[in-house]
């Protein structure tokens, strides 16, 4: 469409400049023997189509891209930072990749699902990210696995709630991050659907939550990891937590509560709680220490980011899988990231596990997963 309308403005120009050049000869060749108004008009105008065409030719020439240019330069990073960044990037990817539905994965997975809120600029972004997977083993069948996520906000996230997300679907999880129309949330998958209900109640116990806030006078302050009621939400209210409660999400129609009571529970926390007689106005920064219920014999578990996250390294502890009369086992880290420091496909001991380092960016989608066997002899 560009070139076209730079090739409609040359050819503008010169037939502007054609017109005069024919001005100019009958000018110059019509010498009328008395006094005529036409020829008086011809020899007044006949430099204005020329003065026209020269002008609009040589702006298309020379000086259209340049100006574009400058004018980008100049004034584009300031307009793209007053816009939805949403809408931003789904106008660079519709560009790149052209109208797809999938883009909206890649939108999330660089913003986050605030990402896709048409008004919003209020991102979950951590910029300074720390993980630590530990599995203590129950007996032969069952172990806990027990992670500790402790996140610091490039902003602070104005909310004084945390959510909790459970789920044994595997299609809920692979949207819910998403979904999530709250900023702060952490959502946690049980592969086995019959471990769903005691793994989460198993959760709610276990669920301690640290915060670096700001109250409502504006203060800084900290409050020390500390165990949160839980309040379940009704299934009823499910679609002021999850967008496709709400309405179609690609790839998801809209869905039904009723069609998820026995694989998915919300629960919410008021960060006020923790927060020594203060209210919490905003969230700088947040940490989760929590524990599920897994089967041994499945042989591996991960860890995903929520909202996109700079991670700095990710620590491992998985001498107490073994218990009773388990069989030794050997372990391997299997990361899934744009980068790692890991030699993939060596199997180690428990021991000899060395902690991941990482220092890059993780977007829904991304993580590491520890995975393990039976020691070969």
């Amino acid at each position: 469409m560009a070139a076209r309308k730079h090739n409609l403005a040359l050819a503008v120009a010169l037939s502007l400049v054609l017109v005069a050049a024919a001005d100019l000869t009958v000018v110059l060749l019509w010498q009328p023997t008395s006094r005529s108004v036409l020829h008086d008009v011809l020899v007044v105008l006949w430099p204005l189509p020329a003065l026209v065409g020269i002008l609009v030719g040589a702006y298309e020439l020379f000086l259209h891209r340049r100006l574009v240019a400058e004018f980008g330069r100049i004034s584009g990073p300031g307009i793209v930072e007053h816009l939805p960044p949403g809408d931003v990037l789904k106008a660079f990817l519709t560009a790149i990749y052209g109208t797809n539905d999938a883009n909206q994965d890649v939108i999330s997975g660089v913003l986050g699902g605030t990402g896709l809120r048409p008004h919003g600029k209020d991102l979950t972004i951590s910029t300074s990210t720390s993980v630590r997977m530990q599995l203590q083993g129950i007996d032969t069948k069952t172990y806990h696995l027990v992670i500790t996520q402790t996140y610091q906000f490039r902003h602070n996230v104005p909310v004084d709630r945390f959510v909790i997300l459970a789920t044994s679907n595997v299609l809920l999880r692979d949207t819910i991050a998403a979904a999530c129309r709250y900023p702060l949330f952490e959502l946690y998958y049980i592969t086995d659907p019959s471990l769903f209900l005691e793994s989460v109640d198993d959760l709610l116990g276990s669920t301690q939550i640290a915060v670096d806030y700001v109250d409502h006078d504006g203060n800084r302050r900290s409050a020390a990891p500390s165990q949160i009621p839980p309040v379940e939400v009704r299934f009823d209210q499910w679609s002021n937590y999850l967008t496709f409660f709400r309405e179609p999400m690609w790839p998801l129609p809209k869905l039904s509560p009723h069609d998820h009571l026995s694989d998915l529970r919300i629960f919410e926390c008021d960060l006020s709680a923790i927060a020594d007689d203060h209210l919490v106005s905003a969230i700088r920064g947040l940490s989760v220490r929590s524990r599920t219920l897994q089967r041994t014999n499945e042989g591996f578990c991960y860890w995903q980011p929520p909202y996109p996250s700079y991670v700095e390294q990710i620590i491992f502890d998985a001498r107490g899988l073994g218990v009773d009369e388990s069989p030794e086992h050997e372990f391997s880290i299997m990361p899934f990231l744009f980068r790692s420091n890991t030699i993939t496909a060596q199997w180690q001991k428990a021991e000899d596990l060395d902690d991941l380092t990482v220092r890059s960016w993780l977007l829904p989608g991304h993580g590491v997963a520890l995975m393990w066997r039976e020691a070969q002899l």
